[in-house]
């Protein structure tokens, strides 16, 4: 792992959905590339202290969801991080690990050999703090916007009440993103944060099939199939001369705010549509 080669980018150059949170990062630090933004990217976070069930859980769904195309994200910490990452390794995908101290110095250090790996196979290191700072716990809640502020959803697998995994759930709620639950036995400690995220309306899913369902990625294929509400904002957009605001899109597309965000996202990542001064139009 070459340290020189830590690239730092400006907010200009964010991937979209990162540009879209309300408090995106100063500048980003990056060791290898960030993958393209155009394939979904999803977020698997959980316990440090997870059980080898909930590791299993988190591994093999990054392995599946990588194996459709997804890009995963995670924090390079030990337990669910770690397994998850590892997942998406044995499928030889990209991933990208989001630290909470600068890349000078990869933390925890047991996850060295696992961080090259990722570098190896294509995937990025990333940390909006420079290259020497330490890593303060602080750093830790705050890098969480990142690890889901990348994504489309977040997956939870193994969150007991006080987890930092909660923090990540209720930052991606607040980023208009989806959140998903692997839920588990009801007495175990593990699951107590997971089962209250499900009970305050968080989408419960028990295979890597559900979370493609639930944001609607299929496989790739020669020709592009759109959805219902991606071809309403289409037409609505090819039929305006000008591009229009989110609060319009939303008015005449008849659609929630939070369905017409996330198409939104879609289609922009998709390179079909395109943001100008915060107005929506062709590409």
């Amino acid at each position: 792992m070459n340290k020189k080669n830590i690239k730092k980018v400006s907010p200009d150059n964010y991937p979209y959905l990162l540009k879209q949170i309300p408090d995106p990062p100063a500048a980003l630090y990056i060791l290898g590339n960030l993958p393209d933004e155009k394939l979904p990217h999803i977020s698997i976070v959980g316990t440090r202290k997870a059980t080898s069930n909930g590791c299993l859980i988190a591994k093999t769904l990054a392995k599946e969801l990588s194996e459709a195309g997804c890009i995963i994200v995670s924090g390079l910490a030990m337990g669910i991080d770690t397994a998850a990452h590892e997942g998406v390794i044995t499928a030889k995908g990209k991933t990208i690990a989001v630290l909470g101290n600068g890349l000078n110095d990869i933390y925890p250090r047991l996850n060295k050999n696992l961080a090259e790996k990722i570098l190896e196979l294509g995937g990025a290191i990333i940390s909006e703090y420079p290259p020497d700072e330490p890593a303060f716990p602080s750093n830790f809640l705050a890098r969480n916007r990142l690890v889901s502020g990348l994504c489309l959803g977040t997956v939870v697998v193994e969150a007991p009440e006080r987890s930092g995994s909660l923090v990540t759930a209720r930052l991606a709620l607040e980023q208009n993103r989806e959140v998903f639950i692997i839920p588990g036995p009801a007495n175990h400690p593990n699951y107590a944060g997971s089962h209250q995220l499900i009970r305050e309306g968080a989408r419960l899913v028990i295979s890597a099939q559900n979370i493609l369902e639930d944001l609607d990625i299929k496989p790739l294929t020669s020709k592009e199939v759109f959805s219902s509400e991606e071809e309403s904002i289409l037409k609505i957009i090819s039929k305006n001369k000008k591009p229009l605001s989110i609060d319009k899109i939303i008015e005449l597309a008849k659609l929630d705010s939070q369905t017409a965000n996330k198409t939104i996202a879609f289609l922009v990542i998709k390179g079909i549509i395109k943001e100008t001064l915060g107005r929506y139009g062709l590409k």
